[in-house]
């Protein structure tokens, strides 16, 4: 794999690679360490696990009914960083000292404008 298209090799690997509008950002190296935190703590106590799961799917679709701002959304938003915090290190993957601006470079190359190729003209 080319190092321009992973900027990011740890601690978890990022692999930015370029779309017609934007650009992807391939995480699944971190979502793979929250996934493996999920299973331990499934491991630890499953069934509480499960039932907070279950609570944060009923309060999201009574959040769903009930707007952006009801007590669902804010009880759903509580619970998913009480969850977050537990198994993901509040969501946030850290990156380090040159990594960020290898990053950064790669985001910069991906998002410059590209010459367009003029059309040709066919003769009639």
């Amino acid at each position: 794999m080319p190092a321009d298209r992973m900027p990011v090799d740890g601690p978890y690997r990022i692999t930015v690679d370029p779309l017609p509008t934007g650009a992807t950002l391939d995480m699944s190296h971190y979502l793979t360490a929250v996934l493996l935190n999920l299973a331990a703590v499934a491991e630890e106590d499953g069934e509480g696990l499960l039932a907070e799961l279950v609570d944060i799917a009923e309060l999201a679709r009574s959040a769903a009914h009930q707007g952006p701002d009801s007590h669902a959304a804010h009880q759903r938003d509580r619970q998913v960083e009480t969850l977050l915090a537990e198994v993901a290190d509040d969501g946030r993957v850290p990156v380090y000292g040159a990594q960020v601006l290898r990053l950064a470079d790669r985001l910069c190359a991906i998002a410059a404008p590209k010459a367009v190729p003029t059309q040709v003209r066919r003769a009639s």
